[in-house]
């Protein structure tokens, strides 16, 4: 069973950033996507950015150019978020396929006061 861990969430002011970390307990490689959803208080779960494993990217019109997915070339996907703004407030999920399988992990809180 693959897990997948969150870790870097957070309190940030308007305008700040923060960078999340996703870690697999298993090669990044082995994921044909990876991806980041957010999901706010009284919201459905969103995407937000994605990688596959060829390293094409893909991004919400919400936070293209200020978001950045990346992974390294052990087991973990991170998601750079600069210019925060109080919209982004929100529980923020990584996702990977293996196969036709998605795994979530658990979410990590971001906060970003006004």
């Amino acid at each position: 069973q693959v897990q997948l861990v969150e870790s870097g969430g957070g309190l940030v002011q308007f305008g700040g950033s923060l960078r999340l970390s996703c870690t697999a307990s298993t090669s990044i490689f082995n994921f044909k996507v990876v991806a980041w959803y957010r999901q706010a208080p009284g919201k459905e779960r969103e995407f937000i950015a994605s990688m596959t494993a060829g390293g094409s990217t893909s991004y919400s019109d919400s936070v293209k150019g200020r978001f950045t997915i990346s992974k390294n070339i052990r087991n973990t996907m991170y998601l750079q978020m600069n210019n925060l703004k109080p919209e982004d407030t929100a529980v923020y999920y990584c996702n990977a396929f293996q196969g036709s399988v998605p795994f979530w992990g658990q979410g990590t809180q971001v906060t970003v006061s006004s």
